[in-house]
């Protein structure tokens, strides 16, 4: 007997399945009575949806109707509307909107991704799914998606140039365990996948992040690596002298973290004791208009006097 296949009776083309979809997931906002008929016609239309984007066993994705579809999630606004409706989607709706969702994103005609273009002008998108690891039901199925997104620079320069960024300090640190490596992982994907990028992220933002990361005090085991290495002294001594007041401030701050530190390594000292006088000097008169703070004045004569009285150690 021949199977027939899902859908076959009515065969819906894509813009009557966006049509129920979407429907649906208004009733779904309702949470009335009718949600139960309604979350079940949802399942149906992503299952028919999810048919259209990967193929059956017995056939391949039908070109046509996949451009059709493509076109209609964007226009209809339904690829907002499914991420901002996840946590009203039963278990496998949820994991079958991250499916359909992946699978646009991949889609390319010739050498454009129409999906990446759409979401670089629809930036929200993004940092919906990143806010939706303060939402522990959708969280990992948030953090699928968001990483598929990285993996196009477009989508990855739009996350890392944001205010939203720092969320993501936020997000490492949550209580739920797998939520908050799920978060790591993406956050890692995010300064690891695009060298270029990030070198010219890190560059503009290096001095405040690392001011966040080494003076957090939950990042110990981080700080004590970071100021034992002799490279990351030099870049900080380098910043001091950089052209914005603000960069200079920011890496006073981690500068004073390499020389207060009781366990300071060989090489740390031997750098610190190089340029021992240099040193001295520069900090004497380092933003000097800064008359008001009174910590910084504090700060700066402490580094100045720790400086002064290192020695060197006999061989």
């Amino acid at each position: 007997m021949k199977r027939m296949p899902l859908f076959s009776k009515s065969h819906k083309n894509p813009a009557e399945i966006v049509k129920i979809l979407k429907d649906n997931l208004a009733v779904l906002e309702k949470q009335d009575k009718k949600t139960d008929k309604a979350s079940e016609e949802v399942s149906k239309s992503l299952q028919a949806m999810k048919e259209i984007l990967c193929g059956t066993n017995e056939k391949e994705p039908p070109t046509e109707a996949v451009a059709q579809l493509a076109q209609e999630l964007y226009n209809s606004g339904l690829l907002v509307t499914l991420i901002a409706d996840l946590q009203l989607i039963d278990f496998e709706g949820k994991k079958d909107v991250t499916q359909i969702f992946n699978n646009i994103l991949r889609r390319q005609i010739g050498t454009r991704s129409p999906t990446v273009e759409y979401i670089s002008a629809h930036p929200h998108i993004l940092f919906m799914l990143l806010k939706g690891y303060e939402a522990p039901q959708i969280a990992l199925r948030c953090g699928i998606m968001l990483r598929e997104c990285i993996r196009h620079e477009p989508l990855a320069k739009i996350i890392l140039f944001s205010n939203q960024f720092r969320d993501f300090f936020k997000y490492v640190e949550l209580s739920t365990f797998d939520i908050a490596s799920d978060a790591f992982a993406t956050f890692k994907d995010l300064l690891t996948r695009h060298k270029v990028l990030v070198a010219d992220f890190l560059e503009q933002n290096y001095d405040t992040l690392l001011g966040e990361l080494i003076l957090d005090r939950h990042n110990f085991a981080i700080m004590t690596k970071y100021i034992s290495k002799p490279e990351n002294l030099k870049l900080m001594m380098n910043l001091l002298r950089d052209k914005s007041p603000n960069i200079q401030f920011e890496a006073f701050h981690v500068f004073k973290v390499f020389v207060a530190s009781p366990h300071k390594t060989q090489p740390i000292v031997e750098i610190l004791l190089k340029n021992q006088p240099k040193l001295i000097e520069f900090l004497s008169s380092f933003q000097k208009e800064r008359t008001d703070d009174e910590q910084f004045a504090d700060e700066k004569n402490y580094l100045i006097k720790q400086i002064r009285d290192l020695k060197k150690t006999a061989p």
